[in-house]
């Protein structure tokens, strides 16, 4: 199979995982683009449909260090972040590291602990590292967090406030397999499990270089202004009560040069910043009561602001 449009790495590197995810190749991408752009992901969707496994697929194929934490409702933000352990031979406190500390961490239900375990993971996300005890310890490079949540069962939940989904890059959905593909996956799972077969493609200073690549990425003047336009109208959008923050300017800019990078481009064009405006935008707005009374979701509310803001085509 050919991967003509992708940026020669990441073919790679999305062939490996479709080894292991069968028919999920704009998950497998937009996830990419998180991972290239520095963010983090959110995957919404219900039990059993490839979550897990596109985690461990994708930490295999970059040779990184996995982590999974899965969240309970007892879980502490120490079991997270790690703790100080007194060493009676050396007569001092030693820092004991947690879970956290990894390159792909896979936050497994993150809905179902408290908001103050939710807390300490997204201070890692934003900050770049932990402090425990007043000392901060950097997390590893790369650091990428994809956290996983249920929405059907909210029995026993703690729904993540607005301002803490803000820290996710990109908020994607796995979907039901068609009747071949889920076909294909009783296939490759009938004598052995794909997942011991991934083998790393990529390594960890190539993914580096990745994303310094991305930061290279040239975004014009008037793809800038698209960019700040589309934000714009979701604050002043009738169906919308809050708009999407100029955090989530920055991280539209930032998913559009991963995304233009992804398809082997280092300049952005209108059709990236589309593309990921999709997954970027939605979970940053809140709708008005009125909105949802009328069966309107932020995905569409999105959806309709991207076909009617004017597009660019010339410099």
């Amino acid at each position: 199979m050919k991967y003509e449009p992708f940026h020669p790495l990441i073919a790679t590197m999305i062939e490996n995982i479709e080894k292991v995810i069968i028919g999920k190749r704009e998950v497998t991408t937009l996830s990419i683009v998180a991972l290239l752009a520095g963010g983090h992901v959110l995957l919404e969707d219900v039990p059993g449909v490839g979550k897990t496994m596109l985690v461990r697929a994708l930490a295999k194929s970059v040779n990184a260090q996995f982590k999974r934490i899965q969240f309970t409702p007892d879980l502490l933000p120490s079991d997270i972040t790690g703790v100080s352990v007194y060493n009676p031979k050396q007569m001092h406190f030693e820092y004991k590291p947690g879970p956290i500390m990894g390159n792909v961490i896979l936050a497994d239900e993150i809905n179902r602990t408290s908001p103050k375990t939710q807390a300490a993971l997204l201070e890692a996300m934003e900050e770049g590292g932990v402090t425990v005890d007043g000392i901060t310890y950097p997390l590893p490079q790369p650091f990428f967090v994809m956290a996983t949540q249920n929405p059907i069962e909210y029995e026993g939940t703690y729904p993540l406030p607005e301002a803490q989904l803000d820290r996710f890059l990109l908020k994607v959905n796995m979907g039901y397999p068609s009747m071949t593909e889920e076909i294909e996956i009783l296939n490759r799972t009938e004598k052995t499990t794909p997942i011991d077969q991934i083998q790393p493609v990529v390594t960890i200073e190539q993914l580096r270089s990745l994303q310094q690549q991305v930061k290279k990425v040239y975004v014009d003047e008037h793809v800038k202004r698209y960019i700040v336009d589309l934000v714009q109208r979701s604050r002043s959008h009738p169906a919308i009560y809050l708009g999407v923050s100029p955090r989530g300017s920055v991280a539209l800019m930032k998913a559009a040069q991963a995304h233009a990078l992804v398809y082997g481009r280092d300049f952005v064009i209108p059709d990236d910043v589309q593309r990921v405006a999709s997954f970027a935008l939605p979970h940053r707005i809140i709708l008005k009561p009125e909105a949802k009374f009328d069966g309107l979701s932020a995905e569409d509310v999105i959806a309709r602001i991207i076909t009617q803001t004017p597009v660019p085509i010339q410099r």
